[in-house]
C-alpha cells in the first residue's frame, strides 16, 4: 500500500511540475507578444507541419514475432518456480477444495431437486 501511495505522490508531483512549466511558457509568450504588440507588430502563428518518422510505422510480422518471443523469454527468466514441497502442498490444497466444492454443489443440487419434487408432487 505504501508503494502505491508513493507512486500517487510522484505522479502528482510530476503533474504539478508540468503545469508550472506550461504556465511559465505561457507567461513568457504573453510577455513577448505584449512587447511585440506595443511595437505595432502582429504576432502570427504559422501552422506546424507534422513529420512522420519511421518509428511511427508498424514493424513487420516477423519483427513482431521476434519481439514477442524475446518478451516471452525474458518473462520466463523472471518466473519463480515452486519447490517440490510447495508443489505438493498446493496440489493437496487444490484437491481438498475440489472435494469441498463438489460436496457443496451436490448438496445444493439435492436440495433444489427435493424442493421441486415437494412443490410439484412429481416423483422421478
Amino acid at each position: 500500500m505504501a508503494n502505491k501511495d508513493r507512486n500517487k505522490r510522484s505522479v502528482r508531483k510530476a503533474r504539478a511540475e508540468e503545469r508550472a512549466r506550461v504556465e511559465a511558457a505561457q507567461a513568457a509568450s504573453v510577455v513577448s507578444s505584449g512587447s511585440a504588440a506595443k511595437a505595432g507588430k502582429k504576432a502570427e502563428k504559422k501552422p506546424e507541419k507534422k513529420v512522420e518518422k519511421k518509428a511511427d510505422k508498424k514493424p513487420g510480422i516477423f519483427r513482431r514475432l521476434l519481439n514477442y518471443l524475446g518478451d516471452v523469454k525474458s518473462e520466463m527468466r523472471r518466473v519463480v518456480w515452486p519447490s517440490k514441497e510447495e508443489l505438493k502442498s498446493y496440489s493437496v490444497a487444490i484437491i481438498a477444495m475440489l472435494i469441498v466444492f463438489g460436496v457443496v454443489i451436490w448438496l445444493v443440487d439435492s436440495g433444489i431437486v427435493a424442493a421441486l419434487v415437494g412443490y410439484t408432487g412429481l416423483r422421478g
